[in-house]
């Protein structure tokens, strides 16, 4: 899997490579999905898919801007900033140049669509 995903948040759009997994393949078939993420402290914005997606869990030590995790078995989560975690998160894909991104998701809850890139 090579697919490229399209992040949208207001006037700015980002891009990401979503890794080959069950979990992103359960994902992409969601897909176009348009949804109010709400903000996390100071780092992150998440939204509770309603159903579940495949895990596959891990510790990855270091969150990086623009990593998008899936914490538990639905809830999507996409990080702006970068910091050390002792949690574990499924991994779903990463924005390929996450500059601006924290900017664009600003400290609200956001409206936010996820689809494939053509």
């Amino acid at each position: 899997m090579n697919t490229k995903l399209r992040i949208r948040v207001g006037a700015d759009t980002f891009t990401a490579t979503l890794f080959d997994n069950p979990t992103t393949t359960a994902f992409v078939a969601r897909l176009p999905l348009t949804i109010s993420m709400v903000e996390l402290n100071g780092n992150e914005k998440y939204y509770d898919l309603p159903q579940s997606l495949p895990t596959n869990a891990v510790n990855p030590g270091t969150i990086q801007a623009g990593d998008l995790l899936l914490y538990g078995t639905a809830t999507l989560v996409l990080f702006y900033e970068s910091f050390s975690t002792s949690y574990r998160y499924t991994r779903m894909g990463r924005v390929d140049n996450p500059s601006g991104l924290a900017a664009a998701l600003g400290r609200d809850n956001v409206t936010v669509t996820f689809e494939v890139q053509p």
